[in-house]
């Protein structure tokens, strides 16, 4: 089998996988259709903007249902979006969904109804902006934005235009995700002091960057549209060699694993500590360690915000690693009684201060039937994953970010003392030792090597802004490529 056919097949395997696991179990899959209509007059008409990757999810969700039509397949990459709407066409008994390269042409079609999106990050604002601008209600997946201030205007504009926009953290509608954060609470592993996000998730290098004096730019694929594609980022040559999906490592589209598996976990810990805003403060530190690439975010990096008398405390491992706690993918919630680990996205248990089990949690549920839910009631209110929350949540690993790229170089000798000066709590000390311990297990010599040590940084949940610090300011947002500018402003 070829390189570029074995490729070809990963992806329609991962396609039809997708489609198979959102359509649910056959109970699900009964239940559902008993309360599915048949009747074209109310079937809703949906625009997928995105179709590789989690975008297979998408399709799933909506074409293999009575009362939704895949009517619109959205992607710059003409070969594979070509290929899904065939795919599709077989799947709704030959009503093929129209390929299309550019979204808008989508949007500016007043009988599609939905616009699911599962573009990269630095896509989702403003395709769901111009999308809930054109009438359409919106699922958008995490982080639902590329910076802080993207969040603020897509919450800004679902209300002004009455939308219904889905946040894609779909632990927020798993019965055993919810009954954990009732129970964390209703008080019963006591006070709260820390919640702790994980994100351990090796990763490897992403290869040479490009467009340097020893190696040169790589080339998109002939079948993308490259200008399409970068949309709100600069204009710049590709710098990675594989196109698809390294994204997620280089700063002008994607937020690091912070921003790609961490979004989860994140908003898990801010939902469980059951704050509503912004940290007063946040303080992050790590670095690029083990390997020289085209990456430039973090594969190690601490994140802490600053809630009063509670942190929210987040570790992202891109290195071999053990886990903690029992938990590579999860949240801990540590309580002046006990603590709480989820290490799935809807399985976890409680134990009491010395380790005996005293409650478990389990149970999946279906995220994008509450998204179609809210959609027929018109009431933001019913999801479990609105826009707001979306942005929160994904504003907490920006501020991280920010605080990491304002950092500076120091020796790991410096690191404890600096971070002592900011925080008497033990927990600094001993998330900083395990930090230190898991790079000297993959090898790195901390007495060669140097952290990136982040500044730290106060600030207003009420106007999310930095206090008196514009440089931080200045990377709540960014410059955008015109025609695709995110607004800076909405009245």
């Amino acid at each position: 089998m070829s390189k570029r056919t074995r490729r070809q097949f990963l992806e329609d395997s991962m396609f039809a996988t997708a489609a198979t696991v959102a359509a649910g179990s056959a109970n699900e899959l009964m239940a559902e259709e008993e309360a599915q209509s048949a009747s074209p007059n109310e079937r809703l008409r949906v625009a997928v903007v995105g179709v590789r990757g989690r975008g297979g999810s998408h399709i799933g969700a909506f074409a293999g249902r009575k009362d939704t039509e895949v009517v619109y397949l959205c992607d710059p990459d003409r070969e594979i979006g070509a290929r899904r709407a065939q795919e599709v066409g077989k799947r709704q008994g030959g009503r093929a969904p129209q390929y299309v390269e550019d979204m808008r042409t989508a949007f500016d079609d007043t009988s599609v109804d939905i616009v699911s999106i599962a573009t990269p990050n630095h896509w989702h604002a403003l395709s769901a902006i111009w999308a809930m601008q054109s009438g359409k209600d919106v699922y958008v997946e995490k982080p639902v934005s590329h910076n802080v201030s993207e969040g603020r205007r897509m919450v800004q504009v679902a209300r002004k235009h009455g939308k219904i926009c889905q946040t894609g953290t779909q632990c927020r509608s798993n019965p055993g995700m919810i009954a954990a954060m009732d129970f964390v609470q209703s008080g019963k592993i006591g006070k709260v002091s820390v919640a702790r996000g994980l994100c351990y998730k090796p990763r490897g290098s992403i290869g040479p960057r490009g467009a340097t004096a020893t190696t040169p730019a790589y080339d998109p694929p002939t079948s993308v549209n490259y200008d399409l594609w970068l949309g709100p980022a600069p204009q710049a040559p590709l710098t990675r060699s594989r196109f698809h999906y390294d994204w997620h490592w280089q700063w002008p589209y994607g937020n690091g694993d912070l921003g790609n598996q961490g979004i989860h976990q994140m908003d898990l810990a801010r939902w469980g500590l059951g704050v509503d805003h912004l940290s007063h403060s946040v303080m992050s530190y790590g670095g690029r360690f083990g390997y020289v690439d085209a990456g430039d975010t973090a594969n190690t990096q601490v994140i802490v915000h600053d809630y009063g008398e509670q942190a929210l405390v987040f570790e992202v491992r891109g290195l071999k690693t053990s886990g903690y706690k029992n938990a590579r993918i999860g949240v801990i919630f540590e309580g002046s009684e006990g603590y709480l680990v989820m290490n799935s996205y809807d399985r976890g248990a409680a134990f009491d201060l010395d380790g005996a089990k005293i409650e478990e949690f389990s149970g999946g549920g279906n995220h994008f039937n509450n998204f179609l839910a809210a959609v027929r009631s018109r009431k933001h209110d019913d999801l479990n994953a609105d826009i707001e929350e979306g942005h929160l949540s994904s504003a907490l690993c920006h501020l991280g970010n920010i605080s990491y790229r304002l950092g500076e170089t120091v020796g790991f000798d410096k690191a404890l003392p600096r971070l002592e000066q900011l925080s008497s709590s033990e927990n600094v000390a001993a998330t900083l030792e395990r930090t230190l311990g898991h790079l000297g297990d993959n090898g790195i010599d901390l007495k060669k090597t140097q952290l990136q040590l982040g500044s730290h940084l106060p600030f207003d949940p009420t106007s999310e802004t930095f206090k008196d610090n514009e440089r931080a300011d200045q990377m709540l947002t960014r410059v955008y490529r015109k025609p695709f500018v995110v607004p800076s402003e909405v009245v």
